[in-house]
């Protein structure tokens, strides 16, 4: 188990890191989320003791390591830019930590040839690192972390620079492969459909704050404050300040909204509401007109399968996310569903309001099918 005890870094007079409490336990799948500056590298080099914290303290199993050096913990760190030993095969960049270790050569031979092979390096175990291309370099770094089998396993955004094939079939493997041995695993991203593709845990970060930390998939669904909401959207979440009068929502002075069923004992007056792009869509639904708004077309992306539509409505710039390809006109009036089963609501201090929101069983999909499941705001 590691324990992070109002741990905290200050850099000349900057703070990169504010006083965090946080308990990861062996075994367990843990995302970083944050955009760039967030701080999860920070957090992971002092969790690494790479760096030496402010104040606070790191105690593994029990045992506090603030001033133990990285060099004599049991912790493997792997960056997006790849760090390997350009003088050595790849071969023996996987085999490093076992030699360090003075394993045995059947040891070494039986490790690295099943990291290889999990990687899909084993046709080049005998070139050196510069013959490479980037993303066969990066993954000779990760199957280094995988032979080293490390009680605390850091990965910084290790997937970026591989291709879409690969980096799903190891958002899939790397978990089960680091919690056979029981290892903590920290992976740091800034994108929220990794994290939940991942799944395990996920802390989200701000400025150097852990906002919300929890199963991932209850931190995306009941985000405690607007900043985790905002942290946990990509596109950005859509936002619309509102009146909460009897059983509606009002916006602009005009009741738009039926408050829904779990938002039901959220206190009348003034208050933000929120949703997910993929909780808006085109298809308006003929029998009821609550949720049907007008909003007028800014511009649209169409990006392969998907459809990226910024909206304009009651002085909030929106995006709706869809499936397929919508080339709108802008300046076009539209109507647009909204599905209030969605609908987050958060007092004028940022803080969530209303009970659980009215979900469907979540399991693990990929990017391009995620518009089309339901607790996802699909079809």
């Amino acid at each position: 188990m590691l324990e992070l005890r109002n741990l905290s870094k200050v850099v000349a007079g900057d703070v990169h890191i504010h006083p965090v409490d946080l308990t990861l336990q062996r075994g367990s799948l843990n995302v970083l989320l944050g955009p760039t500056l967030s701080g999860k590298t920070s957090l992971m080099r002092l969790m690494a003791g790479l760096d030496k914290p402010t104040s606070g303290s790191i105690v593994f199993d029990g045992k506090d390591v603030t001033g133990v050096r990285v060099q004599d913990r049991s912790v493997a760190m792997v960056y997006q830019q790849f760090i390997n030993y350009p003088a050595l095969s790849v071969y023996e960049n996987i085999a490093s930590p076992l030699r360090l270790r003075k394993a045995d050569k059947a040891t070494i031979d039986r490790e690295v040839k099943k990291a290889a092979d999990l990687l899909k390096l084993t046709p080049y175990l005998e070139r050196t690192p510069l013959n490479l291309s980037g993303g066969q370099q990066q993954r000779t770094a990760l199957a280094r972390a995988i032979v080293k089998q490390a009680s605390l396993v850091l990965l910084d955004e290790p997937l970026a620079n591989l291709d879409y094939k690969l980096r799903e079939e190891l958002r899939e493997e790397l978990p089960k492969i680091f919690a056979e041995f029981g290892a903590i695993f920290v992976y740091a991203t800034t994108e929220p459909s990794e994290a939940l593709l991942l799944g395990g845990n996920t802390a989200t970060l701000c400025e150097g704050r852990i906002t919300q930390y929890g199963p991932t998939i209850e931190v995306y669904r009941r985000p405690a404050d607007l900043v985790s909401a905002k942290t946990f959207a990509d596109p950005p979440l859509n936002t619309v300040q509102a009146v909460r009068r009897d059983m509606h929502f009002m916006i602009g002075g005009i009741p738009v909204l039926t408050v829904p069923p779990h938002l039901m004992h959220v206190p009348e007056g003034p208050l933000t509401l929120a949703f997910q792009p993929h909780h808006l869509s085109l298809s308006a639904d003929s029998t009821s007109s609550d949720g049907v708004l007008t909003a007028r077309t800014m511009i649209s992306e169409i990006s392969g399968s998907e459809s990226f539509i910024h909206l304009e409505y009651a002085g909030e710039r929106w995006v709706m996310l869809e499936h397929g390809i919508h080339d709108i006109e802008p300046g076009r009036d539209l109507q647009v569903q909204l599905d209030t089963r969605h609908l987050m609501a958060f007092d004028t201090e940022g803080r969530a309001l209303g009970s659980e929101h009215v979900q469907e069983k979540w399991t693990p999909v990929s990017r391009p099918e995620m518009l089309k499941h339901k607790d996802l705001g699909g079809e």
